[in-house]
This record gives C-alpha cells, structure tokens and sequence, in this order.
C-alpha cells in the first residue's frame, strides 16, 4: 500500500491518511462500529468517528507489509491498537478534565463520565479481541507474542500516567524523570504497534525487535512534538485547549529546560502559574514567551530530532519497499516545522 505524493512536510501525514491504507482503515472502521441505538456502542462509536489521523493503526499495516507480510490480514489488529489508543484518550479526557477532544465535545462531556470510563474499558477489551482476529494467518506463538506486546504497552501506559501524575507541578524531579515518563506513557503504544504489525507480518525476531526500538524513537519525538504543539498552535489545530498542559501542572520538556536556564525569580513565577493549577489571563503568552527566550524551544527540537534519527536508523533491517519508505517518512515527519 503506497501513500500518494512524496513525503512533503507537513502534508505527508495528510497524505497518508488518504492513502489506499488510510481509506482501508477507516471503511472497516466504520463497518465494524455502525450507527446504533445501543448506548455503549454510541459512545464507542463517537470516540472513534470521524476518526483522526489512524497513524498508529496505519504503522502496523506498514510494518506487517515491510516484513512481507498483508495488510489485509493484521486489518483487524491494526484497528486493535486504534482502539487501545482512543481508550486512553477517553480516560486522559476524565483525569484531565479536558472539554475538547478533535475539535468537538470530549467524551465525557459528551456521554458524562461514568459513560466515558466504560467506553473506555469496553475499547480495551476489543482491543485484544482485534489482536486474536487480526492473527489468524499466523502461528498461534505469534499471536501470543503480538497479545502480549499489547499487554505490556498496556501497563507501560499506565506506568506513565501514574508516574506523570506524581511528578506534575515538580519541575526539579520532573526533568530527572521525564525520559523515562515518555518512554513508558507514549513510546510503548507506538513501541507495540509496530512490533504487532512485525509479529502478525511473519518477521523474524531481530527484525520485530528493530521494529519495536523504532516505535519506540518514533513515539518518544512524537510526545515531544506534542509538547511543543502546545505553545507553537492554535487549540482548531491541536484540537484541544492551549491551556490543557498549564492547567494540569504537566512537567513537559519545553517546561523543563526552561525551567533548567531561567533566573530564580522567573523559576518562582512559573513554578506559581503550574501550582495554581489554571492558566489565568496572559499566562499562556507569558510561559511561550518564556519558553522561547530561554531556547527551550530549539533544546526541545533537538531532542525530537535525535529519537527521529535513532528511529529511522533502526529501518536498516529493512529491505527496500514502500511500506519500509512510508515508516521512514514517518519518522522524517516528526522533525519537520511546525506552525
């Protein structure tokens, strides 16, 4: 499955999603998950649809396909860790109290929260049901091995939510503690998706675990990204509030490093803006400002680049294709400008 164009930046990840993959996905997505007067499938179904990028779902495909293995066949799974990614932006919604998810009402402001944590708990669950599925043209050791790759992502996730919640409004633990935060929070779903697709496409294990270290890289500069988002786009273009981060006190890395360069009495003034825990008037102008003046913003770009790099480098396993191209393009696409 070929993306059409080159990998233009940023309009590669647009191209990607209308790509024969991207469509594949999302026919089957709305297939599986119809229109319904069934409550729980209602919630379910607004989480998914209209669905976002399907980048996660869209790596498995390609990585199943860069191992010699069909798309068509790990469907199923693909769509597996779609559902395991939405589940924990349903809950992240719950904890953080966010009211926009892609541009419209979040889940539980939507369906309130007990509806939004049992959608959230019924996603999961479908999720390894999707892996089973999505194996069934593979030897059951490979299917034990995909399931358990999502497993460990799973609780790596959880891991991470925990450890983000012990470290927010601490700037001085927060920059010990952020890399590994990451790695856990959002490197291992990306971290599982390919090594799923991997397994499912029929690769040996040196080429599955290359693949896995490349989700990984490649999860870790996307978080970083997404930090970066937060003061460098508009909330039409993140899709949440530009506050989200201030609000929850969250240690991410611009934060950090500026934290790490600034005078003492700017350190108090932004440690006083995380404790109070909600962005008042100018705060948001005033911490990007910040961030900027204190080239915390290119400290952090550089971290992305250097995961980006360490993802793409793991690619060498791979024979020459165009799904191998396409996960290369991915991992070009995290470094490129951003608005």
């Amino acid at each position: 499955m070929t993306v059409a164009g080159s990998t233009r930046y940023p309009s590669f990840i647009d191209d990607l999603a209308r790509s024969e993959s991207g469509r594949l996905l999302r026919a089957e997505l709305g297939r599986r998950w119809p229109e319904t007067p069934d409550r729980l499938d209602a919630i379910v179904r607004y989480a998914l649809l209209p669905a976002g990028k399907m980048l996660r779902p869209m790596m498995t495909l390609h990585a199943a396909e860069a191992v010699g293995g069909s798309p068509r066949d790990v469907l199923a799974a693909a769509l597996g860790t779609e559902y395991l990614h939405v589940a924990t932006l349903v809950h992240d919604d719950i904890i953080d109290a966010d009211t926009l998810r892609r541009g419209r009402p979040a889940v539980p402001v939507a369906y309130g929260i007990p509806g939004a944590i049992v959608a959230g708990d019924h996603l999961i669950f479908h999720a390894f049901q999707a892996i089973v599925e999505g194996g069934r043209a593979v030897p059951p050791a490979s299917v034990v091995a995909a399931v358990t790759a999502l497993a460990e992502a799973g609780q790596d996730l959880c891991r991470g939510q925990a450890m983000e919640e012990r470290l927010v409004g601490d700037l001085d633990a927060g920059a010990r503690w952020y890399p590994e935060m990451i790695r856990l929070k959002t490197g291992s779903l990306f971290r599982a998706v390919c090594h799923i697709g991997a397994l499912l496409g029929g690769a040996e294990p040196r080429v599955s675990a290359a693949l896995a270290r490349y989700g990984e890289h490649v999860g870790t500069a996307f978080q970083i990204r997404d930090d970066l988002l937060s003061y460098l786009s508009t909330p039409e273009q993140t899709g949440k509030p530009a506050t989200s981060d201030l609000n929850n006190g969250r240690p991410t890395l611009p934060l950090l490093l500026a934290y790490d360069a600034i005078s003492d009495a700017a350190r108090v003034e932004l440690l006083a803006v995380l404790h109070r825990r909600g962005a008042g008037p100018g705060d948001v102008e005033w911490v990007t400002a910040l961030l900027r003046d204190a080239g915390a913003v290119d400290g952090a770009r550089r971290r992305m680049v250097e995961h980006a790099e360490r993802a793409r480098a793991e690619l060498a396993v791979l024979t020459p294709s165009a799904s191998a191209d396409v996960l290369t393009g991915i991992a070009a696409w995290m470094t490129s400008e951003m608005a």
